[in-house]
C-alpha cells in the first residue's frame, strides 16, 4: 500500500530539525535500500526548509504506524503536523 506524507514544521522547528537531521536522514537510507521510500523532498518556503513530503510504499497499516512512531522528525517534534493518505503510485515509479 502507498502512502503520502506531509510533514509540517512547527514554530521555530530549525534548530530541533538540526539536531534530528542526521537519524532522519539515516531512517530514509534505510528505507531507501529496503525500497519502501519512493520519493522524498523538503518543502521550502524563502529557501527554508518548512516541512517535508515523502511517498512510502509499505505492507500495510501497521508497518506505516511502526514508521511514525519511530520517525526522528516525528518523535523529535520537528513536525508539528503529519497528513497521512492512501495514494496510489504508477508502475513506472515503484
Amino acid at each position: 500500500m502507498s502512502y503520502l506524507v506531509i510533514g509540517r514544521d512547527g514554530h521555530d522547528a530549525a534548530e530541533r530539525r538540526q539536531a534530528q537531521r542526521q537519524a532522519h536522514l539515516d531512517s530514509v537510507a534505510k528505507l531507501k535500500s529496503e525500497g519502501k521510500i519512493l520519493y522524498a523532498v523538503a518543502m521550502l518556503e524563502e529557501g527554508k526548509m518548512v516541512g517535508s513530503v515523502m511517498v512510502f510504499d509499505f505492507e500495510s497499516v501497521e508497518e506505516l504506524e511502526v514508521w511514525k512512531a519511530n520517525e526522528p522528525y516525528i518523535t523529535g517534534n520537528v513536525w508539528e503536523t503529519v497528513e497521512v493518505m492512501e495514494c496510489a503510485v504508477p508502475p513506472a515509479f515503484k
